[in-house]
Formats: structure tokens, sequence, C-alpha cells
């Protein structure tokens, strides 16, 4: 159908029109009068999301900021936020609240506080205001200053709410790690002591590194190879010339490195190794005696000998090892949630008190009478539009064009005339195809 024929459809039935959008109005203006206003006040926070937590300097990362925004809006309207608003307001208490509650309807079970709280919950709305991380967070009463309060109330509630959760699951998990801790503590003991047991019993003593001295008198001993024994002058004791060698390097390293540096400290380890093996296999003679390589074999049977039980020794000590870093690590993680625990902090920055609003957010006149116009309208087009398919009249000469069928002819009245004056004007049309009606 052309405008042209929806015009004239709406036309014949423009009484159908404006009966429905008079009905619409006033409808509308009818709900805007009996109901009571109602007036929104809004109390916005900020959540620090991107910014690391004070106590333990975690970050949200970006994949959960849009879940755990969700997650607060559910809490703000949870039963757990609305009752602990319903008893900072007083209204649990209140008598002209629970001459309401006795007149609620039949069937309904729920206790007062939680009746109460429902009222809350059906008022209150929460959202997080577009590219920000500004979470607002509004309640619908009806009257403005009590609005305003209400707010203001549900804000410190959630965030009060907020300080007890982490609260909480702090002390949670302080609990745990606590208790891992004490466990920990007993292990460790018990691996120190069967450590020290298996050194005193076999006569092995380890050293930082888990090295014992005779492995590092073996790895000094090696370190004086043939070649430099035979460079040192004839008469003088290859053992005699590892020492000089050594003490010429300590004191040119003591130029340069500090008493504590642990290269020197490590050199002087050394010399004094090679000394005592050197006393040991000589009867205390350095002027003469066997070879390096001599003393390197009898060190090297030594360690070879002693070599399961200083794995043993090892072993003991890797275990002492690991859990001395599993307790330091347990208590660093102890002392963080016991500060959180203890912590105030929020993550939340409150901005501003609501203010009581100045006009009703219902009724807003202007949209109820536009929007009442605009619905009005669209039922008087479907009404027209229906009768229109359930009695079809010809309004114009649109109506009579049909596909496959010539038009003959158009005749048009001239108006205003004597019915039997009127002339006729006849406007031949294209001529019909033979056998055409």
């Amino acid at each position: 159908m052309s405008p042209i024929q929806f015009f004239r459809i709406f036309w014949a039935r423009r009484v159908i029109l404006i009966v429905a959008m008079l009905s619409c109005v006033t409808a509308a203006v009818l709900v805007g009068s009996v109901l009571p206003a109602r007036y929104k006040a809004t109390s916005r926070v900020m959540l620090d999301i991107v910014k690391p937590d004070p106590v333990t300097g975690e970050i949200l990362s970006a994949g959960f900021a849009h879940a755990y925004v969700n997650s607060q809006i559910a809490l703000i309207r949870d039963y757990r936020i609305a009752g602990r608003v319903a008893d900072m307001l007083g209204w649990t208490s209140s008598p002209e609240l629970a001459a309401q509650y006795e007149r609620r309807k039949a069937g309904d079970n729920r206790d007062f506080r939680r009746w109460v709280s429902q009222r809350i919950i059906d008022g209150t709305d929460a959202r997080l205001v577009e590219g920000s991380n500004i979470l607002e967070i509004s309640y619908t009463g009806a009257d403005a200053d009590t609005a305003a309060k209400v707010a203001d109330t549900i804000r410190r509630a959630y965030v009060d709410q907020a300080v007890a959760f982490k609260r909480d699951d702090a002390i949670t998990n302080l609990n745990f790690f606590r208790s891992q801790v004490d466990q920990i503590r007993q292990q460790l003991r018990d691996a120190e002591k069967r450590k020290g047991d298996f050194e005193r019993a076999n006569g092995i003593v380890l050293d930082d590194a888990n090295n014992d001295p005779e492995s590092t008198r073996l790895a000094a001993l090696a370190a004086a190879t043939p070649q430099q024994a035979t460079a040192m002058a004839p008469q003088m004791n290859p053992v005699a010339a590892q020492l000089a060698q050594s003490d010429a390097a300590i004191a040119s390293a003591e130029k340069v490195l500090g008493p504590n540096n642990p290269e020197l400290l490590n050199m002087k380890r050394q010399r004094d190794a090679i000394a005592k093996s050197a006393r040991e296999l000589t009867g205390g003679s350095t002027a003469s005696g066997p070879s390096i390589a001599e003393l390197y074999n009898a060190q090297q049977a030594k360690v070879l000998a002693d070599r399961g039980k200083v794995g043993q020794a090892r072993q003991l000590a890797t275990d002492v090892t690991v859990l001395r870093d599993q307790y330091q690590k347990s208590a660093t993680r102890v002392a963080e949630l016991q500060q959180q625990s203890e912590s105030g902090e929020s993550g939340f920055t409150l901005l501003g008190n609501a203010t009581a609003p100045q006009s009703p957010d219902f009724p807003k006149w202007p949209l109820m009478i536009f929007g009442s116009t605009a619905l009005g309208f669209a039922v008087g087009v479907l009404l027209a539009l229906m009768l229109e398919l359930i009695g079809r009249r010809v309004r114009g000469i649109e109506d009579l064009h049909f596909e496959d069928v010539p038009v003959l002819g158009v005749m048009t009245v001239i108006p205003n005339e004597p019915a039997k004056r009127q002339r006729w004007r006849l406007f031949r049309g294209r001529r019909a195809e033979p056998g055409s009606a």
C-alpha cells in the first residue's frame, strides 16, 4: 500500500485515533495523580580495582573486573546488607512498620526483619557509571530526605560488610597457615635433629654449601696441576710451591678485595686445606714429602670411601633446607594475613553524601504525556488497520489497481453540482486487451 492509501484510512478512522490517544493520556494522568510520588537519591563509591591491595599488593586482573563488579552489585541488594540497613535506620523497631507488617498479605511467612529488608531491597538499585570505576548506589522512596538517608546508609553498610568479609577471609586463611607453620616447624626440628645425629655419628660436617671438608681438600689439591709443580724450582717441594703460590694469590687479592669477600675467604680455605693435607701426609714437614699427585690420590681415596655417608648427609641437609624455606614463606604469609585481619581498608573511596532530590523520579509529567500520546497513537493506528482489513473499502483510485487487470478509464465527479446536472468527465485509459474484463 502507498502512503496516500494509509493516509486515507487514518483520516477515515480519525475518530479511533483521537479516542485512543485521549484514553491513553487520561489513563497516564490518572495513574500519575493516584500513585504516590517517588524520589530517587544516589550515593557513589569508587572501586579501587586498578590499585594494588595496600596489605598484600595484589592487583585485580582485567578479566575478573567485570565479574567483581557484578558480584558487588548483587551484594548491595542482598539481604545481609538490607538487614544491616534496617537495623541502622531503626526500622526493625518502628511501630508504623510493625502495624503494616500485621496487615500483610495472607500466606506471607517472612519474619518482620526480612519483611522490612525486602522493602529496602525493592527500592535499591546499583550500577557502574559507564566508562569509570564509580559504583552508583540509588534508593527510591516516598520522601526525598528519607531516600537520601537510606542511600547513604546502604553505602555505609556495604562498605562495612566488605571490610568484614575481608577480615573474615583473612582470619580463616590465617588459622590455616598458622597450623601449617606449627606443622612445618616441628618437621624442621625433626629434620635438623636427624641431620645432627647423623653427622655426629659419622664424623661428617657439611658447610653452608653442603660440602664436606675432605671434598674441599680434594678440590684444592686438584687445583695444583703437575704442570705447575714442574715449573717450580728443583729444590722447592711441590706442596711448598703450591702453598707459596696460594700465599701470593691471597696477598694480591687482599689489595683489591675486602677482608670478608667470599672469593678471598674461599682462597684462604683452599690454602688451609692444602697445608693441612700436607701436614697429615708428611707428618708436619713441608720441606720434603710426597708429590702433589700422591697427595691427590690419597685424598681422592678418602673421599670415595666416605661418598655414601656424605651423600646421605647431603640428602638430610637438603631436607632441612627445603623445610626451612617452606617455614619462612609460611611465616611471611602469616604476618601478611595477621595485618590484613586487623586492617580496616575496604578498597573503596567514598564520593560525598547523597543529596535530597528536588523533583520526584515518578511521576515525570512530560515523559508521561508524550509517552502516553505516542502509545495512544500507536494503538489507534493498530485498531484502524485491523478494522480496515476486516471491512475493506474503496477510498481512492489506488485501491482499484489490480495486477493483470487493465484500467479502462477514470471518472471524476465534479462536486457542488445538483445530481441531475452533474457532468462526468471520462479520461480514457489505455485500450483494453482482447478478452480482458
